[in-house]
């Protein structure tokens, strides 16, 4: 189990980083900006890409993806409702609310617990697929329009398929699934890329925590709160009932399942808060309790499956 902490001082080690760094004002004050958008343009397609052309096709389209997909869309339509009818929220705040409570640290969060925890890394591959190729085109669909005040859905599709995102999923899950052996003198330039996405992507949630305190904005707590509440326990509880009784998961399957849905919100989720300008506080706040309280529920998880 000690081993299994381990995911978590990685990433723990390079968000106080990143929060020292803003704190020094080292890299001034366009340095989260700038980090940001170098994040989302260029190194996590090319993070996605090396992921997902080095997965086993059989693991990407395996019983787990249902189950992770009927999980998360159960967490995304309910928190929806309770921003829209409840809190009364903007479609904006809605959307990073929703995304925030089921869209799934899967990467790097997610490859090292389900490499210590689970044993294979690869138990996060279909997570990951599903989220980027189908998950991230609809939200991105919907913030594109929120954000340019039109829901044309012709220029909205076009602009989502030139996302480098996007691109970068959809070309390495080709990659897997045509079994294309791709040279070292693509690999090796494409890897050396792709290791500095997560580094560089928590340091700039570091650097979003310099200079604020988490649940200290007025009128956004009651959607961390809910949104938090929601990942942290509802969604592992649905991919269990799911899993358990709807598709008869037992032993190590369902204990991937329920890992992957235990899952703390992904980094991913503010930096499409910051690339969109809507919802920054509330998607940085549950990152933050998200990533502190998955801990806990990882460890009772699989003290009570594994």
């Amino acid at each position: 189990m000690l081993n299994a902490l381990t995911g978590f001082a990685v990433v723990g080690l390079a968000i106080i980083v990143g929060f020292i760094v803003g704190r020094t004002g080292l890299v001034g004050e366009h340095g989260r900006y700038v980090l940001s958008r170098l994040t989302f343009f260029v190194l996590s397609p090319f993070l996605l890409f090396s992921v997902l052309s080095q997965a086993d096709v059989h693991m990407l389209f395996s019983s787990q993806l249902p189950v992770a997909a009927i999980s998360a869309v159960t967490v995304f339509v309910l928190y929806g409702l309770v921003a829209g009818l409840v809190l009364r929220r903007t479609a904006g705040a809605a959307v990073i609310g929703s995304l925030g409570a089921g869209y799934v640290n899967a990467n790097n969060i997610g490859l090292p617990i389900a490499t210590y925890v689970l044993g294979n890394g690869a138990y996060s591959a279909p997570v990951i697929l599903m989220q980027l190729l189908l998950f991230t085109p609809v939200f991105l669909v919907l913030l594109d329009g929120i954000s340019t005040g039109g829901m044309k859905l012709g220029p909205i599709l076009g602009r989502t398929a030139r996302n480098p995102m996007i691109i970068g999923a959809l070309l390495g899950t080709i990659v897997a699934a045509t079994g294309i052996d791709l040279p070292p003198i693509v690999v090796e330039p494409t890897q050396l890329l792709a290791d500095a996405a997560i580094p560089v992507l928590l340091i700039s949630f570091g650097l979003s925590l310099s200079g604020s305190r988490v649940l200290s904005t007025r009128g956004t707590r009651a959607d961390v709160l809910v949104a938090s509440a929601m990942k942290l326990f509802l969604m592992p509880a649905v991919a269990w009932l799911v899993g358990s009784l709807v598709f008869g998961m037992t032993g190590a399957a369902l204990l991937a399942v329920v890992v992957m849905a235990s899952l703390p919100s992904a980094q991913n989720v503010f930096n499409y808060a910051q690339r969109y300008g809507v919802g920054e506080v509330v998607a940085r706040d549950i990152v933050f309790i998200t990533t502190v309280g998955s801990v806990p529920v990882l460890l009772v998880v699989v003290w009570l499956l594994g």
